[in-house]
Parts: C-alpha cells; sequence; structure tokens
C-alpha cells in the first residue's frame, strides 16, 4: 500500500501550535462539541446508502442487457462513481477510522479498485492543495494547465495559449467531460514514475478495474453501445465530480505573505462555502462545507453542518470574512474570475 507519511491525515497541515492564535481558540471550541470524534454509525449508514446504489446498478445493468437503455445507466454509473471518489476522500482526510492504516486500506480500495485512480498520487496532490490553498507556486489545483487561474499564468504562456485562455470561461464545463481521463492518466504517470512496491501494487488495482471494468461492458453490449456507454459514464464522472470541486475555491483570492501566515485566514480567505439543504451535503459530499473542511480536514462529514455554525459566529467576531453563495451563484463567480484572468492579456 502506498505510504501513509506523506497522507494530510497523518501530519497536521501546517496547523498552528500556539495556544495563543485565533485558531487554537478556535479549535477548543470544535473541540469542546465533539465535533472532531469519529462517527461509525454515520458511515455505516452511508456505506449501506452506496452499497444499495450499487446493487441496484448492477442489477439494472444485467437486466438491461444489450440496450439503448444502458445510456441512462451510464449516468447512474458516473454518480456511483463520484460519490465512491467522495468516500474516498474521507477515508483519505482520516475521518472514517481512528487507525490511519484502515483508512489507507479504505481509500486504496475505493480509489484503486473501485473508482480506477491512483489513492497515492491523489494523497500527495491533495496534501499540497491543503497546505497551500489558492498559491500558484505551491497549489498544483491552480497550477497553470488547460485552464489559467491567474494573470501570471496567462502572461507565462505563447500566443496560442492566450488565445485558448480568452475563451476559457466557456471551454471550462466541456473540459470537465475528460476529466476522467485526465486522473487515471495523471495516475499512471505518476505510479510509474517510482516503481518501488507499493506503487506497483496500486498500478495492479488500477489494471484490475480497468479490465474488469472493460471486459463486463463489452460483454454485456455490442461494441458501439458499449463505447458509448463509457464515453457517458466517464465524461459525467468527470464532469460531477470537477462541478463538486469548483467552487470551492476558483476564484477565491491569492494571498499576502502576512494573511498566508496565518492559518485560519489562510484556509477562510480562499475557501467558499456552498449554501444548501441535506440533499446539497450529499450532492457535494461535504465539499459544500469547504472552510469548515479545511480548517478541520479530519473532521467527519457529517460533523461539518453542525460546526458551520460556530465557525461562521468565530468568523464574524473576529472580522474574518466568510463567504457562502448558493451552488449557481459559486460556478457565476467562478466563471467571472475565469473570463476576467483569460481577457486580462491580449492575445
Amino acid at each position: 500500500m502506498p505510504s501513509t507519511s506523506a497522507s494530510p491525515v497523518t501530519r497536521d497541515l501546517t496547523v498552528p501550535r500556539s495556544r495563543g492564535s485565533k485558531y487554537a481558540e478556535l479549535s477548543r471550541q470544535i473541540k469542546q462539541a465533539g465535533l472532531l470524534e469519529r462517527r461509525p454509525a454515520y458511515y455505516v449508514r452511508h456505506a449501506t446508502v452506496l452499497l444499495t446504489m450499487c446493487a441496484v446498478g448492477v442489477a439494472a445493468f444485467v437486466l438491461l442487457g444489450d440496450s439503448w437503455w444502458q445510456v441512462s445507466l451510464a449516468a447512474y454509473f458516473a454518480v456511483i462513481s463520484t460519490q465512491l471518489g467522495f468516500l474516498g476522500h474521507d477515508a483519505g482526510h482520516r475521518q472514517i477510522f481512528t487507525s490511519a492504516r484502515t483508512n489507507e486500506r479504505l481509500g486504496v480500495l475505493l480509489a484503486n479498485l473501485c473508482v480506477g485512480f491512483s489513492y497515492g498520487w491523489w494523497i500527495d496532490k491533495h496534501n499540497r492543495h491543503h497546505a497551500h490553498p489558492n498559491d500558484e507556486e505551491k497549489d498544483p489545483d491552480v497550477g497553470a494547465g488547460a485552464i489559467a487561474f491567474t494573470v501570471r499564468q496567462v502572461l507565462r504562456s505563447g500566443r496560442v495559449g492566450r488565445a485558448f485562455y480568452r475563451r476559457q470561461a466557456w471551454t471550462f464545463f466541456p473540459l470537465l467531460l475528460l476529466e476522467a481521463i485526465n486522473l487515471r492518466v495523471s495516475s499512471i504517470r505518476h505510479l510509474v514514475a517510482d516503481r518501488g512496491r507499493p506503487r506497483l501494487r496500486e498500478l495492479l488495482l488500477i489494471a484490475t478495474h480497468l479490465a474488469a471494468y472493460l471486459a463486463t461492458v463489452f460483454l454485456i453490449m455490442s461494441p458501439l453501445k458499449a463505447v458509448v456507454f463509457i464515453a457517458v459514464h466517464q465524461g459525467l464522472f468527470g464532469l460531477y465530480m470537477g462541478c463538486s470541486f469548483a467552487p470551492n475555491h476558483k476564484g477565491m483570492p491569492s494571498l499576502t505573505d502576512a494573511e498566508a501566515a496565518d492559518f485560519l485566514n489562510r484556509q477562510v480567505l480562499t475557501s467558499r462555502n456552498v449554501r444548501g439543504r441535506w440533499s446539497t451535503d450529499f450532492a457535494l459530499g461535504g465539499l459544500n462545507y469547504q472552510i469548515e473542511h479545511h480548517l478541520f480536514p479530519s473532521m467527519p462529514r457529517g460533523n461539518l453542518r453542525h460546526a458551520q455554525h460556530i465557525v461562521k459566529e468565530f468568523c464574524r467576531t473576529h472580522q474574518v470574512p466568510y463567504l457562502e453563495s448558493g451552488l449557481i451563484a459559486s460556478y457565476a463567480q467562478a466563471l467571472r474570475h475565469l473570463n476576467s484572468v483569460g481577457r486580462s492579456v491580449s492575445a
């Protein structure tokens, strides 16, 4: 299994130790409320729901057989794949079990075998994101690529890149349809770069996932229907996953050195919450409480809603800007930012 030394759950992500800091005061309130304690019953119920969804999907897949109705089922499986990814995210943050090893084993099972991307690669990437959110030099989630998140990234690109970035607000969601492919390509590139035993095991699990997935689809359906099913499933999986993460930090400010030096400011000022009900909590896997999640990464998902009241009041008292938007409004804010960045420099 991949080493846990780089995991965000086994290192206390730059959380300040000073008892006099604002974060330390907030942390004491959260601990006194019991919100960092594990919630096994919550995760048993959640896992039962996901297992039931999987069983229903597999039964429907077999019963439908070689039918074009499978295309609609592909969308259903995209939801399941994303929800399994959310559960793996919780395991990666040690939200489910007290034991780091047990969380890691579950994370590898969910990411590598069930969904088909590298848990070790994701841990390394996600750890750096949590430590330096919205830092274009240190946060891999805002590094230059198909999307430019800062004017500096646009300035560094060539003429063709600038022309592409000028339209990036329009291409953002279509590009998310390719995110599932990107996850797998990035995973494999990461794993083959170091052929140590843990990574070879990860590669084997991903290969097992891909072999079983392709064999099942092509055995049940004709080649044309199988290809369409895979395209819809993987495309919508990437879109759903990307849309779940997009509201969290996109369009939020990069910080000054002084702001970035303070853990509370670094996490709150770069994060955006999404307002909603229990259905939003389920649909976004708890990522709609991005501020609380970044402040307390190991907090069980089911406690984030309760922690929000404490964090929100604390930020109000200490005059720390706390941003919460509706889902559509959060996308609009992110797209306006991308459009502004893309058009900041003439092609």
